[in-house]
Parts: structure tokens; sequence; C-alpha cells
């Protein structure tokens, strides 16, 4: 243990400050459409009339098992997030979003939206 860091084993899955991962991609791409509307839906549930806090989403993602957090890509963390936020906070059921998103896949041709 060096630097106040926790030792590997007390480490959270998120908590990779001071691992070596190699050399990190900087550079900038254009955000797709899935990206941009899981962007907005995040800025609508956080605001002061929202259905919750920013710290609720980092809860709910710091909180995935293993293979979900090393494996699913960045915004798709962040989607996830909410919706179990809005489940817990009783926006939504699960039933109500699994609904939704048969009709739109209804609508689209059985293409994912």
């Amino acid at each position: 243990m060096t630097n106040g860091a926790e030792p590997a084993g007390n480490r959270g899955i998120h908590d990779i400050g001071g691992l070596d991962f190699g050399a990190i991609d900087r550079g900038e791409h254009p955000p797709t459409t899935f990206e941009r509307r899981v962007d907005a839906l995040m800025l609508l549930m956080i605001s002061p009339s929202g259905a919750f806090r920013v710290d609720a989403l980092r809860r709910a993602i710091e909180a995935y098992n293993e293979t979900d957090y090393a494996h699913l890509a960045y915004y798709e963390k962040w989607v996830r997030a909410l919706r179990i936020l809005l489940v817990e906070q009783g926006v939504l059921t699960d039933e109500q979003i699994d609904a939704r998103i048969a009709a739109l896949r209804e609508r689209a041709g059985g293409v994912q939206p």
C-alpha cells in the first residue's frame, strides 16, 4: 500500500487509479445518436426537478459486477444505471421499460432502436 491507496483486494471494480492499462486514446470522436440520447436522458433525470442526483448514477455504476463493468461501453453503463434508478425511484417499472423497448423494436421492424 503506497500513497494512501487501498490494497488491490479492497478495491471496487471501478477503482482503477494507479493501475497500468497502457496508453490512453485521447482522440475525439463525434458522438453517436445513442450517446447523445443517453446524455440528454441523464441530464433530464439529474436536473433540479429530476428523479435523482448524479451521485446515485455513480453508485449504480460502481455496483456493477466485474464482467459488466469491464465489458460495457461508457454510455451503456450510463443507460443501465438510469434504468436501475428509474425503477428504484418508482418512476417506471421494469415491465413498463421492457414493454416500451419491445414496442420500439416492433416499430423499427425488429432492429435495435
